[in-house]
């Protein structure tokens, strides 16, 4: 075999030096953009050949730690009827309750806090709150105590209910202490609702299967209530404490009472009554201060106004008192709050909010983009003066001026019926407050 000539073999490996040179460039190109965005600024300034920072190791990580803390742009809104908004979380508020005693807002968020705000702090231009902390989890729901003097929350990893007691301290302020033993875990599904009896008796969870469970204050499951609903969506428990709720994939709401002894002892669950008249899941129910009121709102597009005041043990069922429209409904799941009065309803779908009069069935206020994320809960304080949102890392709160004109009408047919002068500058007293109020809100109707 005849060998190359010299000149054919210098080419050659030149051509060979010449391929591994590039492909070795090739390479360390690609090891420097991996760097790049593995290491971020410190490794491009290295690989520049600039000196890198003197800093440890540790201030490094902290640094980019502190990057990827940084908040998202907050979602901006404003209204002539926004009173407040409350912005101290971190991160996306899931629920609030309003105290029985009307002093606090509780509100708990995925920031592992649950916060207390001042209720009479709500119009000032500032808004303080006290934090509590969630160890080594975060709260998904929160409810007061009857006596104001504690709270409980629904843990997201833990699935189970904690207890915070609040002690008082010199300065006004709240310390607040987790009981040493959480609940045990009894549900089997994701828990969608808890409630505490207004008489301390006894606290309600519901999942989203079909279980609703009553337990007393020591943890121990007093009853296990099998809705039948396919799944629930929401539970409550009325203020007068006699009654839960449920709804979920079936069209109606069902009603059972808890009954207690004569010495307050635990006695049974029974079925109590039903709402019925929706064609389709129900999403949401609620229930006015008294209990003689319920409002429902279902996937049919429709809302509904209830007399629930009957007497079911002997056959009475609730009676149906308006029907108003709600197409959203029929798309998206709802939430939805009735003012202490019943008056009022309000109803939250995506970032949105609608506020009815539902004595005359008309659409009173609307709220558009009020929440960077879909409204997780809607709720009206206990005097009826505001109703609350969250959705996002902020509470917003509005003047119900739909109940303060509600307040007017009622009030003016009250008047033309008034047989006594006493009677008469007590009900003017309350049409002449209800109409300032309008007045400075710049809602009174001419």
């Amino acid at each position: 075999m005849e060998l190359p000539q010299m000149p054919e073999l210098m080419g050659l490996s030149l051509l060979v030096g010449l391929l591994a040179l590039m492909a070795t460039a090739a390479v360390a190109r690609g090891w420097l953009r991996a760097e790049e965005e593995r290491c971020g600024p410190p490794a491009r300034q290295k690989a520049n050949g600039l000196a890198p920072e003197k800093s440890s190791g540790s201030k490094k990580q902290k640094q980019q730690q502190r990057i990827r803390k940084e908040k998202p742009q907050q979602h901006t809104f404003s209204h002539r009827l926004l009173a407040a908004a409350l912005k101290s979380h971190s991160g996306n508020v899931s629920c609030m309750d309003f105290s029985s005693n009307g002093k606090y807002l509780a509100t708990c968020a995925d920031d592992r806090t649950v916060r207390l705000w001042s209720t009479k702090d709500f119009l000032q231009r500032e808004h303080r709150s006290m934090r509590a902390n969630v160890e080594l989890d975060h709260a998904t729901l929160v409810r007061f105590s009857p006596d104001c003097r504690a709270f409980i929350v629904w843990l997201a990893g833990g699935d189970t209910l904690r207890v915070f007691k609040m002690s008082k301290r010199e300065d006004g302020g709240y310390t607040f202490t987790a009981t040493p033993e959480d609940f045990p875990k009894r549900h089997k599904a994701p828990v969608i609702s808890i409630g505490i009896a207004s008489t301390g008796k006894f606290i309600m969870t519901a999942s989203s299967d079909t279980t609703v469970l009553i337990w007393n204050l020591k943890g121990q499951v007093l009853a296990t209530i099998n809705t039948n609903q396919m799944n629930n969506t929401y539970a409550a428990i009325s203020p007068c404490s006699r009654f839960v709720g449920s709804c979920g994939f079936t069209p109606d709401v069902k009603v059972w009472e808890v009954c207690f002894g004569k010495k307050g002892d635990f006695q049974e669950v029974v079925r109590a009554f039903e709402l019925k008249g929706h064609s389709a899941a129900v999403h949401a129910f609620a229930f006015s201060n008294d209990s003689r009121r319920m409002a429902s709102v279902s996937k049919d597009g429709t809302w509904k106004l209830w007399d629930t005041d009957v007497e079911y043990k002997k056959q009475q069922d609730p009676y149906l008192l308006r029907t108003g429209r709600f197409e959203e409904a029929g798309t998206m799941p709802c939430r939805l709050a009735l003012s202490p009065d019943a008056q009022v309803l309000a109803l939250a779908s995506g970032t949105s909010i609608h506020v009815y009069n539902t004595r005359r069935g008309e659409k009173e206020e609307c709220f558009q983009q009020v929440h960077g994320e879909c409204i997780s809960d809607l709720a009206f304080d206990i005097t009826g003066r505001f109703l609350a949102s969250c959705g996002d890392r902020a509470v917003r709160l509005f003047h119900n001026t739909a109940g303060h004109r509600a307040v007017v009408e009622e009030t003016q047919g009250f008047l033309k019926r008034a047989s006594n002068e006493s009677t008469r500058q007590r009900l003017q007293q309350q049409l002449t407050q209800a109409q300032e109020a309008l007045r400075s809100l710049g809602a009174l109707k001419k």
